[in-house]
């Protein structure tokens, strides 16, 4: 009777946050219908000079508002992608003084993951337990923003558990993606990405543990930035996986062109989050790094081909190729590099981040509630009794003879801490061991990687793929900036794969991506580049991410126009 009661009670709320969001939407009579020439205008500038009007009071933040709330309602009817609307509220914050309108993003709309804490708003991180939940006050995340005078104007549609490369729960509903709605945009950070992609926004925070801001960037065709931890503020959010260390997660910028992202960047450490989130450290902008790799005439770029574990499909290795015969044009040097195993990293990583046995997300469903895809397949090899286990391992080793899921399977239990800093240990040598490989072998600026082994994922698909995720999990683990940059879009015709292609001829975590790529069914979608930097090197990243945006010239992606 407990668990029926529970059920209907998740019901409810579900219910009644999608109704919700349907009255608030309804009650913006104002930002329904065409955007006005003024409006077009608006959504066409860059941030740094829509700033620059609010400055001179050329516009005022409440007509940036209006032109990027009707835009995000524009977006959010075509992907889900909004959970909450903050809009009333904020044409109150652009007029009370609760925003600063001197401040280096004076009147600039900005949307917030799920999981970021504002006052008055849930923050149900797509769980139905967290219905209710508002607070009176900001997280540090939204204090910051405000006294940078940017306006936080909607929330964002996420997985629940946030593990995934999908983003859908039965709170919200699922987000789907604005170049072809049968594919998810990405997640965790999926909302962002599909809301960015679609026009409703130019800026915007999502978090990330296994490449939450750049699978969605990739899948969607923006552009996003995985920080080192501490450079980017991660406090007043709520999360899947509170306690949750051996692999931290970071909040880091989304935005929809480069020169937002870096204005972006650079206004938010300008603002000494450190002064606001003990987490932070006081490391203040390097804008002479940035002029140092913008005008460095011949940078030493490493390219990662494969992983080794899920060689990336054609797509995705065509768009890593176009990056780097656009920098061997501008005299660039490019080098295939082969880094200290990433499988290795993909063991330690994966073995990390669950550790808890995957209780601690499983704790916040209710009866009833729908669980990702991905989720529910780490969640129920957990679970299996270790004989059951065990005989899985074997067969899985010595009659399919795959050593790479094997491995993966084998300690795949909740682990003692005892065990647990064993595997803190191997991390932290493993991170030492490509420092060293780095600086003394490498010897490379940047390092260029596919963001994932396929681009986006059709709906339900991390019930194949929720393993795949090397490219980008490696460096949470190393703990290394990444920007992701669209580059070209799918081809059905430059793409499928070759005539002798072989899936049982892989082992199961490539088998789990391949099962899912077509590329006359993906045809049109965005595929983007990954450029690595070392730990807390951001302004080099971005820097060196304009860099080869210059070098594709005429060539470079082209954003998907607002309707």
């Amino acid at each position: 009777m407990v668990f029926l009661l529970d059920y209907f009670q998740h019901r409810r709320d579900c219910n009644f946050k999608q109704a919700e969001r349907t009255q608030r939407i309804q009650s913006l009579t104002s930002y329904h219908g065409a955007f006005t020439t003024a409006e077009r205008q608006t959504l066409g500038k860059p941030i740094e000079e829509l700033v620059q009007d609010v400055h001179k009071q050329v516009i005022q933040p409440i007509d940036i508002l209006r032109a990027y709330g009707k835009a995000a309602l524009k977006a959010h009817e075509k992907t889900n992608s909004v959970t909450e609307v903050m809009i009333g509220a904020a044409e109150g914050w652009v007029t009370d003084g609760s925003i600063n309108i001197k401040g280096p993003l004076a009147g600039i709309p900005v949307s917030l993951k799920d999981s970021i804490v504002v006052g008055g708003f849930d923050t149900t991180v797509g769980y139905s337990c967290n219905v209710g939940n508002k607070g009176e006050k900001d997280g540090a995340m939204v204090r910051i923003l405000k006294d940078a005078g940017a306006v936080p104007y909607v929330k964002t549609n996420l997985p629940v558990t946030l593990l995934s490369f999908e983003s859908t729960n039965d709170v919200w509903g699922r987000c789907t993606n604005p170049h072809n709605n049968k594919y998810s945009p990405g997640g965790s950070t999926g909302g962002e990405a599909a809301l960015m992609a679609a026009g409703g926004g130019r800026i915007g925070i999502g978090s990330d543990v296994a490449g939450s801001v750049r699978a969605p960037a990739h899948f969607s065709g923006i552009y996003s930035l995985r920080c080192s931890t501490g450079r980017w503020p991660k406090n007043g959010m709520c999360t899947s996986m509170p306690g949750q260390e051996g692999i931290p997660s970071v909040f880091s910028p989304m935005s929809r062109t480069l020169g937002d992202l870096t204005y972006f960047t650079k206004s938010m450490i300008g603002m000494k989050p450190w002064k606001y989130d003990h987490s932070v450290h006081p490391i203040p902008w390097r804008g002479d790094v940035v002029t140092e790799y913008e005008e460095k005439k011949k940078l030493r770029v490493g390219v990662l081909r494969t992983d080794r574990v899920v060689d990336p499909s054609p797509a995705c290795a065509r768009a890593v190729e176009e990056a780097v015969q656009a920098l061997k044009k501008q005299g660039h040097e490019v080098v295939d590099v082969e880094p200290p195993s990433p499988y290795e990293a993909l063991y330690i990583a994966s073995q990390l981040l669950n550790a808890d046995g995957c209780k601690t997300f499983k704790s916040f469903f209710r009866t009833g509630e729908w669980e990702d895809t991905g989720a529910r397949q780490m969640s129920w090899l957990m679970s299996l009794p270790s004989p059951f286990k065990w005989v899985y391992y074997m067969w899985v080793k010595y009659i399919r003879r795959d050593d790479t899921w094997a491995g993966l399977v084998k300690d795949w239990k909740e682990k003692s801490a005892y065990e647990q800093w064993k595997f803190v240990a191997k991390r932290e040598a493993y991170k030492a061991k490509f420092h060293a490989w780095w600086e003394e072998e490498a010897k490379i600026d940047i390092m260029i990687t596919p963001p994932n082994a396929t681009p986006a994922v059709p709906h339900d698909g991390m019930h194949d793929a929720v393993s795949s995720c090397g490219y980008t999990f490696l460096f949470n683990l190393l703990d290394y900036t990444c920007g992701i940059m669209p580059i070209t879009h799918v081809d059905k015709a430059l793409d499928q794969l070759p005539s002798d292609f072989n899936i049982k001829k892989l082992n199961g975590v490539a088998q789990g991506a391949y099962k899912l790529y077509d590329a006359t069914d993906m045809h049109g979608l965005p595929v983007a580049i990954q450029v690595v930097g070392q730990r807390l090197e951001e302004e080099k990243v971005l820097a060196i991410m304009k860099t080869i945006e210059d070098a594709l010239g005429d060539d470079k992606y082209q954003l998907m126009e607002i309707e």
